[in-house]
This record gives C-alpha cells, structure tokens and sequence, in this order.
C-alpha cells in the first residue's frame, strides 16, 4: 500500500485536521457523563432547578460544540479521501492507457473497470473511514474506563471484564468474515464480466437466440455470490446480539453493584449513571472500530489489487533511455559496404518474425521476412485466423514480436520513441470504433494543429465528405456513441478519414473496407494511390478484388507465408490465392483486367 500513499501527499493538513477534530469531538463526548452525573446528585438532589437547567445548557453547549467537530472532521475527512481517490484514479487510468494489447487481453476489461470502479471506491471508504474514526474509537474505549476509574475503582473493574469479552466476539467474527469478504468482491469481478460481456454482444446473442442460456448463466454466478453474501451477513449478524448479551450482563453487575455501593453509602446515584453511559459508549465505539476494521481491511484487499496494476510495467512506457529512441523520421539512406553507394531503407521490413499470444500453446506468426519501400501498397489475405491482422498489429507496437524484429525506416520498433512512432502511423481497426461528440472531435481525436483543409481532404479521400456535406451541420454533426446513428459503411469511412487526418507515413487499413460496396471500395483505393506524398499502405482485406493492385501481396495461411507477389505472379505460384480469387470470381481473368 506504501505505492498509494502517495496520492494523499496533496492532503498532510487534512489528514491532520480530520482526527484532531474527532478527538475534540470524542472528548466533549467523554464529559457528558460527569454532567449527568453533577444533574443527578446535585440538581436533583437537592431539588435546585436552576442548577439543572445551567447544566442542560451545558449539556447542550458540549453538543453542539461536538457537532462542530464532527462536521468539520467530517468535511476534512471527505476532502482528503476523495481528493485521494481522484488522484488514485486518474493515476491507474493513466497507467492502464500504457498497456500494450497483450497485457490489456492478459488482465481483462472487467478486471480493469473494477479497479477503476469498485476497488478505488473501497480504498476511497477506506481512507474516509480511518480518518474519522481510527483514533477516535480507541480513544472512547480507554477514555472511557479510565474516566470510570475516577469514579470508584470496584465499578470499574467490571468494565475490565466486559471489554475484553466484548472485543473477542467482535473482533472474532470480524477475522472470520474478512477472507469471506475477499471472495464476495472475487465473485462480484466474475458478474461484472458477465454482465459487460452480455452487454456488449447483446446484438449477437438475440440474433442466436442465447438470451436465456446468458440469464441462466448470470443467475448461476448472481445465486453464488448470494448465498455467499447471505452467510457472510449471517455471521456478521451474530455481532450484535452476542455484543448486546454481553453489554447487558455487564449493565446488570454494573447496577447491582453499583447499587450496593450506594446503598452503603460508597458511590452517588449520579455516579452509577455516569458508569452505565460509559459502557454504553464502550459498547458503540467497539462496534464501530470492528466495522472499521473490516472497511479497512476491504480497502486493503482493493489496494493491494490496484498497487498489482500500478507495479506491472507498462509495454508501451517506450524505449529505455540507454537505446536512445528514435521516432519515425521518414524514410532514410545507408550506405554500402563501400561507403560510395547509398541504397533506400525499407519504409517496413519484417525480419523472420514470430509472435506467440501470452498464455497460446502455438504461435499465431511464424518466420514472416519481407520489404516494403515508401510509398509501396502492401495487400494481405488469407483465410479466417491466418494471422493477418496480428501482422499489422506489430508495426505500431501495439504486440511484441517474440522473434525476428520488425524495423520501421531502418530502425527497430522497439528503439522507437512509442509517441513518435504511432504519430506516423494510421490504424483503422477492423471494428470503427467511433466515440461520442462532434464528426470534427472524432477526426482529431484530440490531436492540434490539424488545419481544416486537411480534414476536408481526408474525408474527401476516404469517400466521406458526400454524406458529412448532406449533414445540415456538416462536420458539427453530433454522433451518438460507437457511432450508432450512422451506417456501418459511413462508420469505417469516418474512420479512414481520421486516420488520414494526421497525415501518416504508413497507413494500415485491416479489413476496414468490408461494410463498403464495390464501387466506393474501388474509388477509396484510387483516391489512395493518387494521393501527394502516398503513405505507405497495408490493406488487410478477405476481398482479392481490394488488393489486385498492390505492389506486393501475402497470402497467409495458418501464420505462415503461403505466398508474396503481385497479383498475377500469384495467380501462377500459389494454389491458395488462386483458390481464393477463383472462388470469389468466377470470370477470374475479365474480373482481374477490369478491376
């Protein structure tokens, strides 16, 4: 927990403050007692009103002075734990948006909203929680038997008896309840995942009609997480009547012995009183430090959690600083083994690569080498988990090779300054992915200094501008969230353009055009090649009729190359190609001249 601590820095005063003020509180408290005590054998007594009343406004004035202090512990204690936990938060976010793929798949959605959620919320209550009352409630529990013991030594011994019993009933239960809470808040990870898995295929599930197997499913792990849920509370709820019994015992010898003593003239009647609200106090405050426990304890289990995710590197922090990074400068030269001849550095290059998913019992690329210059268009294909989007995920980094190297411009990705090297390159993932807000913020995507002649000529590229011009609002147009307020073709041609808006060197098209028509395909790849400066381009695509133009296409089958060469080469060398060409067409050789 010592990695969290750091986020309440920003707070020492209020930290200091909180319990300072509820231990003022908690002494005004430990005087009401002796007031009552002075209304009963002296006011009473002796018939005296105004001694009574004087000592009501006492009573009240120490109320109200206590009440002051409870709040501003309280404003304190809330302003130092949510402060915390805004800090905490934005600093897990933060660290989350570092993580490679590979470790976003290996932790899962669920865990991580969780943490961001849940697990910072205990830890949040937690803080609030101990600094209200960690000091305050032991403060009560001996301040209250020593008071006692200022009143009459015998009576007070009982309260040496009874706090012992009280505390190994509630702190008894409280150790047999704290791992059951550990596995209610695992239980609870396990609904949140299927609750957003549920939700984010809903579309799907209804469309295979596995509606009811999802609830079955979802009530199965809800009844768990009850019944563990009611056992827990069931134990917990022995607390307080097993509390109670034993708080009462000790009322009944507090007052039978106090009643003998003042029947002997020893104690004031005014004093038994006083001893029976000290152990009413001890009795509060003990529940309350074992509730405070077990929050804590939640709170630890929650941030031993988020600290596991703070600690774990995160993939994409970037080159070490003894490599000297290097961002993606554009295309460069190097000069032979003569030094008189300068040749071209690939844009791209793959140098016997393969990659191995965390956690796969086989690799999902295997020995993949091959060049690609500046300006070149690559085309992939291949059947159904062939590997071709796990292909264009290593060039940004987005997956690390686990052999061979991939170089971009000549240098190695993972000597590349990671800012730098995905600023110069444009993704369009196989899914559009669209967010909530105006065309324009979805183009910039948070990026300055785009001009407005630059995202015209993106979506005039990527086949948009017709339909954002028809929009009355044109690029203001708001868009729902993921884009649900458009068709999935203007989807991945919103998409298109926003990767072409930061104008990239290399520009990775994976199956993006699969929810367009023939002809706006084909005019998208024209308005690509015609472009000033073309970027280097991969297409990823189950459609040869996108990639016939290419100047070098892959054919890929089970992570390996089956094939690499231009669209007729293929056609001649590699069964698998032709397969596929000839399947999707069956006039294979008009289809080729005409597209």
């Amino acid at each position: 927990m010592k990695r969290l601590w750091v986020y309440l820095k920003a707070y020492k005063k209020e930290t200091v403050l909180a319990p300072l003020f509820k231990m003022l509180e908690a002494s005004f408290e430990l005087l009401v007692p002796l007031v009552v005590k002075r209304i009963v054998d002296i006011g009473i007594a002796s018939g005296n009103r105004s001694y009574v009343w004087r000592m009501c406004l006492v009573m009240i004035l120490l109320g109200a002075v206590g009440l002051a202090c409870s709040v501003t512990a309280q404003y304190f204690s809330a302003k130092a734990a949510v402060g915390f936990a805004t800090k905490l938060r934005h600093a897990l976010f933060s660290h989350l948006q570092r993580f490679s793929y590979a470790q976003a798949d290996h932790m899962g959605t669920s865990t991580m909203i969780t943490r961001m959620t849940s697990d910072v919320n205990q830890v949040q209550n937690g803080v609030n929680m101990v600094l209200r009352l960690f000091l305050r409630s032991p403060f009560i529990v001996f301040g209250a038997m020593v008071m006692a013991f200022t009143i009459d030594v015998k009576a007070a011994l009982i309260f040496t008896v009874v706090i012992p019993l009280l505390s190994l009933a509630v702190f008894g239960i409280m150790l047999l309840t704290i791992p059951l809470y550990k596995k209610v808040q695992e239980r609870l990870d396990k609904i949140l995942g299927i609750a957003r898995g549920s939700l984010t295929g809903v579309r799907v599930l209804r469309a295979f009609h596995k509606e009811e197997e999802e609830i079955r499913e979802f009530e199965k792990a809800s009844g768990a997480l009850t019944e563990l849920q009611m056992f827990v509370g069931r134990l917990s709820a022995v607390m307080n009547p097993a509390t109670y019994v034993i708080i009462n015992g000790g009322t009944i010898w507090l007052l039978w012995t106090g009643a003998l003593r003042v029947e002997g003239g020893i104690l004031t009647q005014g004093a038994v009183m006083a001893l029976v609200n000290y152990m009413s106090q001890i009795l509060v405050e003990l529940v309350k430090l074992a509730n405070l426990i077990i929050t804590v304890n939640k709170a630890l289990a929650c941030g031993h959690r988020i600290e596991n995710v703070l600690e774990r590197p995160a993939d994409n922090d970037g080159p070490d600083a003894s490599r000297g990074g290097t961002g993606l400068t554009g295309p460069r030269t190097a000069a032979s083994a003569s030094g008189t001849k300068e040749m071209p550095v690939p844009a791209v290059e793959f140098s016997h690569v393969s990659l191995t998913y965390p956690g796969a019992g086989a690799e999902s690329l295997t020995d993949i080498d091959f060049k690609v210059m500046k300006g070149q268009t690559v085309g992939i294909i291949g059947g159904t988990g062939s590997g071709k989007t796990s292909l264009v995920n290593l060039i940004p980094r987005f997956y690390e090779a686990t052999a061979g190297s991939v170089r971009v411009n000549g240098i190695p990705v993972q000597e590349q300054d990671l800012r730098a090297l995905r600023a110069g390159i444009g993704v369009v993932p196989q899914k559009a992915v669209l967010f909530k807000g105006t065309i324009r913020e979805n183009l910039l995507m948070g990026r300055t200094g785009i001009e407005e002649e630059t995202l015209r000529k993106a979506l005039e590229i990527s086949q948009s501008r017709e339909f954002v011009d028809e929009k009355p609002e044109g690029l203001e147009t708001m868009i729902s969230q993921n884009g649900r307020n458009l068709s999935g073709g203007q989807r991945q041609r919103l998409t298109i353009a926003r990767a072409l808006a930061g104008s990239p060197r290399i520009l990775i098209l994976d199956d993006s055009a699969s929810a367009l028509d023939y002809a706006t395909d084909l005019k998208l790849r024209r308005a690509l090649r015609s472009m000033e400066d073309a970027p280097t381009v991969f297409i990823v695509s189950q459609r040869a009729s996108s990639i016939l133009h290419a100047d070098l296409i892959l054919v890929l089958d089970d992570g390996k190359v089956a094939g690499m060469g231009t669209h007729q080469e293929l056609l001649r060398e590699c069964g698998i190609y032709r397969e596929i060409y000839s399947f999707q067409y069956a006039d294979g050789g008009k289809e080729a001249r005409t597209r």
